[in-house]
């Protein structure tokens, strides 16, 4: 009797969140082309399935969810689907952001936009991480990255995008807290800048694959590398 072929593991799983463009839809391409499954998260559907479509016409790789990171109902009805349909999430990657505020000061700020912005960057990011803990401690290499910017890093902030900035910076200490606590959980998680890209948020600036490069890096670092880190292209970034 001939021995049996060893079985292949599944494919990793990584759910990427506002990836209908930018550097959400460069990540989720990069990480489908190294063998993920890609849920594409998006909160318009369409938008979603045609992103999804894009970068993998056959629908082997890329599946759009929808998912408005800025609304708890939303976020359960996400976790619920993907725990029904998949039942498990190795990679969480947290990219929805909105509102770079360049008109603004922090002594004049609409607080109103500030709150917008931290209900999406900060607790957008907090909510999915939350709502596939339990997928994510399943998973035999679970990752998370919180897509940052250098704009929430104390050592360099001087005024300026006051609710970006502010958000950007509660991402970070999130991204220590967590890390902390899913160490011994063995969840590597970091906050990664991707630099100033060519997207619709930030526009002029590198290609948007150079990017995305650094947050796939993250997403998929071996089970013995760092945790708790803030990076660019690999690189420490001061907090």
């Amino acid at each position: 009797m001939s021995p049996l072929a060893p079985q292949t593991p599944p494919a990793p799983v990584a759910l990427v969140t506002g990836a209908n463009r930018g550097i959400g839809r460069e990540v989720a391409r990069q990480l489908a082309g190294l063998g993920h499954h890609v849920l594409l998260g998006s909160r318009d559907l369409r938008k979603g399935e045609r992103a999804a479509a894009a970068i993998d016409p056959g629908g082997q790789r890329v599946r759009a969810v929808r998912l408005d990171v800025s609304d708890a109902a939303s976020v359960t009805a996400m976790a619920e689907r993907v725990t029904r349909e998949t039942g498990r999430v190795d990679v969480v990657v947290n990219n929805a952001a909105i509102l770079y505020d360049s008109w603004a000061r922090a002594r004049t700020a609409d607080l109103s936009e500030v709150q917008q912005a931290l209900d999406t960057n900060l607790f957008g990011a907090w909510r999915v991480t939350q709502a596939l803990l339990p997928l994510l401690e399943r998973s035999p290499h679970p990752r998370v990255v919180n897509v940052s910017s250098e704009a929430g890093s104390l050592a360099s902030m001087s005024g300026g995008t006051p609710a970006y900035s502010v958000s950007k910076a509660a991402l970070n200490a999130l991204t220590r807290l967590l890390a902390g606590e899913l160490r011994a959980r063995r969840v590597l998680v970091h906050a990664v800048c991707p630099g100033w890209t060519d997207t619709d948020m930030g526009g002029g600036g590198r290609p948007v694959a150079e990017g995305a490069a650094g947050v796939v890096w993250a997403a998929t670092l071996p089970d013995d590398g760092p945790t708790g880190g803030f990076f660019r292209d690999g690189e420490p970034v001061p907090w």
